[in-house]
């Protein structure tokens, strides 16, 4: 049985090279954010964890032997490490214009300094996303990536990992040398990934190529494919994906290809680099071309035929569903055009409002809870009412009112639940049957303990619904049965009533083209 690329932790590395690098110098740093541009929340500095020097190496297990192959050791003895500054939030609106030049310049300015201080860099590991999106620009990480290119100077080699939702456009990729992105989604290789681009740059600085950087840097073939879906369409457990996720191992292990990754691209950006791309790695030149034509010739042939990871319904006709008599229980559903963590504000009060609506879910009906609803004033008034006392309040819709504004709530407040590191203070809000999650700040509901650290157990409640996509791990073993809720928001999986209209032409669905396009990918070096 082929193993999964979570279970998939990299080999040891091989001995340093005659003319190798022995502990070669490398920079950390970069920015990583899944920013919608549909959405009208503003990622600004409070949306971001910015980590610097030691505290940024130790968020990588496989530099500090936490890793499940333990080889965290071998990985921070092989180089002198250099964590510079990164900052990491979770999905959400466009950056703050502002912030991002602050990153940027901090990031450039670090480089500069160790530069100065101790001559050039010999690698560079750049850890992004790939779909963040920054006011007044349509290209953030090319941006980054070029700024960061020219400090680190032409001979230092970069290597770079990404999210498979991220977009790869021309001018990120002449920036680096090694690219690459998870085979999973949901992410559960995302450490795993994230070690295989630095052992790949290891293994480039430590081969016997002398003093002659152009010998490290690998040849790369790059091709977009015009297809962009959402993510809930193409995840790794369901075919096509799975079949085509499972062709880039295949590609990777062939001699003379170093890397393969596929990305799926980031549906709910309006931007020109949004699609598919595809990107192998390698020394011989004509394999990696013709393994990336071939990978991006499995994409294109299978756009028809992507669909939904679950049924895909109208939230009435989910509801419907859930409530049947013989439903199985938990019956789960996804509230998916409010994903915080595909970059939803978290705010859209629709789905409440529809619960709210419903007479079979007043007092004596079966137990629904609902994930989540963030509004720091209606926590205010909550704490302020106390365990067992009654609020009525206006209830979500503040960032973005446009599917329904703030919801009427009167009820009893639950419980009170203080000192989450990412959501602040979380209450749980009853009216009737509805339990009602509502948090200080922006938090996505992906493990069981989300819930039963409120008091909340999902596994007996009758409907658990989630603003989320496909269902996380925990999610997914939970589910007795399992719905894709269709509902409004800043991450609406109908694409096509989200007005893009700055993408390229031809991209499928929103344009179908009638003949095949040209997929013969461009092969450089930098």
């Amino acid at each position: 049985m082929t193993p999964l690329a979570s279970e998939i932790w990299c080999p040891p590395l091989s001995p340093v090279e005659t003319g190798g690098l022995d502990r070669p110098r490398i920079g950390v740093g970069g920015m990583s954010i899944e920013a919608s541009t549909f959405s009208p929340h503003v990622s600004g500095p409070e949306a971001f964890t910015v980590r610097r020097g030691q505290e940024l190496l130790s968020y990588y297990p496989f530099f500090n032997g936490t890793d499940p192959a333990g080889r965290g050791d071998d990985l921070a003895r092989a180089a002198t490490w250099v964590p510079l500054v990164h900052a990491r939030s979770l999905p959400g609106g466009a950056v703050q214009t502002a912030f991002y030049e602050s990153i940027k310049q901090e990031l450039i300015d670090s480089v500069t300094e160790a530069i100065k201080a101790e001559g050039p860099f010999d690698g560079f590991y750049f850890d992004i996303h790939g779909a963040m999106s920054v006011l007044g620009m349509t290209d953030a990480e090319g941006d980054l990536a070029t700024a960061l290119r020219e400090a680190l100077g032409p001979d230092t080699l970069m290597s770079t990992s990404m999210d498979l939702h991220g977009n790869v456009s021309r001018a990120l990729l002449d920036a680096t040398d090694l690219i690459t992105c998870y085979r999973m989604a949901p992410h559960e290789d995302a450490m795993n990934t994230k070690e295989r681009a630095v052992f790949n740059l290891l293994t480039r600085l430590r081969a016997g190529s002398g003093n002659d950087p152009e010998a490290r840097r690998p040849y790369k073939a790059w091709r977009q494919v015009p297809v962009l879906l959402p993510g809930e369409k193409t995840s790794t457990r369901l075919e096509p994906a799975r079949s085509i996720y499972a062709e880039v191992p295949v590609a990777e292990a062939k001699d003379g290809v170093l890397d393969a990754a596929i990305w799926v691209g980031y549906a709910w950006a309006d931007e020109p680099r949004c699609q598919c791309a595809v990107v192998v790695t390698g020394d011989d030149q004509e394999l990696i071309a013709a393994e990336a034509e071939r990978l991006a010739g499995l994409y294109w042939q299978a756009r028809e035929d992507f669909v939904f990871v679950a049924d895909a319904l109208p939230l009435d006709q989910a509801l419907d569903a859930a409530l049947a008599e013989g439903a199985a229980r938990p019956f789960l559903i996804s509230d998916s055009g409010d994903n915080p963590t595909a970059g939803g504000t978290g705010d859209v009060s629709w789905t409440l409002g529809e619960l709210l609506a419903r007479p079979e879910l007043g007092d004596g009906g079966p137990t629904v809870i609902h994930a989540s609803i963030f509004d720091p004033d209606v926590v205010d008034a909550a704490v302020a009412a106390g365990v067992g006392g009654r609020v009525n309040v206006q209830l979500g819709g503040k960032v973005d009112g446009g599917p329904r504004g703030p919801v009427p709530f009167q009820g009893e407040v639950f419980s009170i639940t203080e000192g989450d590191p990412t959501a602040g203070t979380q209450v749980v809000l009853c009216s009737g049957s509805v339990h009602e999650i509502v948090t200080q700040r922006r938090k996505p509901f992906h493990k069981l303990a989300d819930f039963t650290q409120l008091g909340l157990d999902p596994a007996t409640a009758a409907i658990v619904i989630v603003k989320i996509g496909y269902l996380e791990p925990e999610l997914y073993q939970l589910a007795a049965d399992w719905k894709l809720g269709l509902t409004p928001g800043g991450v609406d999986q109908d694409l096509l009533r989200l007005g893009h209209h700055r993408l390229q032409p031809g991209v499928f669905p929103f344009q179908r083209q009638q003949t095949d396009p040209d997929l013969t990918p461009v092969v450089t070096r930098r």
